[in-house]
């Protein structure tokens, strides 16, 4: 309703105006349809080795963060949260075609963490993370991310660091929306 009485309002304004407000709306209208877009659309069309990043971001939209690569590519954080259960990390080569494409909330992922590792590190490997809780009595922070366990249960994967940001544990937890009310 807001945009068509926005549009509504430019009626005797000049093209230019006019013109401005469409690709305004047009691009609330596209980042709104790539933050809700299922995962089997958000990387449609794209092909390792032959697609750029260009083309993903037209695709899947703009990512949440990009990190510059030692070898000159970049990687691409694409999480589908808060209540998805998936984050996809495309990396691309220096000249900018696409390397890979990977859905990084695994248990192979999870299994890589490690005591002494930076919050950085692991904002690469898994992404945002769903949730951010901190405990000020144990000078900790947790970071959960919700998935897939099984093909039908969610759960939170939890990544615990110390007052200095560095990994001291991992845990697990279930996800609230399986709690009953939850």
């Amino acid at each position: 309703m807001g945009l068509i009485a926005s549009l509504l309002a430019l009626v005797g304004c000049d093209q230019q105006k006019v013109d401005e407000a469409m690709k305004k709306a047009g691009n609330v209208a596209r980042n709104t349809w790539n933050s809700v877009k299922p995962d089997s659309q958000l990387f449609k069309g794209i092909e390792i080795g032959k697609s750029t990043e260009d083309d993903v971001r037209r695709q899947a939209g703009k990512p949440e963060i990009v990190w510059e690569e030692a070898d000159g590519g970049k990687r691409l954080e694409y999480p589908r949260g808060p209540e998805g259960v998936t984050t996809w990390m495309v990396t691309t080569a220096p000249d900018g075609t696409v390397r890979t494409i990977e859905q990084v909330l695994t248990a192979e992922n999870f299994q890589r963490v490690r005591p002494g590792m930076s919050q950085d590190g692991i904002r690469r490997l898994l992404g945002k993370p769903t949730k951010v809780e901190a405990f000020a009595l144990k000078q900790e922070e947790v970071w959960g991310y919700r998935w897939l366990e099984s093909p039908t249960d969610r759960a939170f994967f939890n990544v615990h660091f110390n007052s200095q940001g560095v990994v001291t544990t991992t845990s697990r937890s279930d996800d609230p929306s399986r709690r009953q009310g939850g």
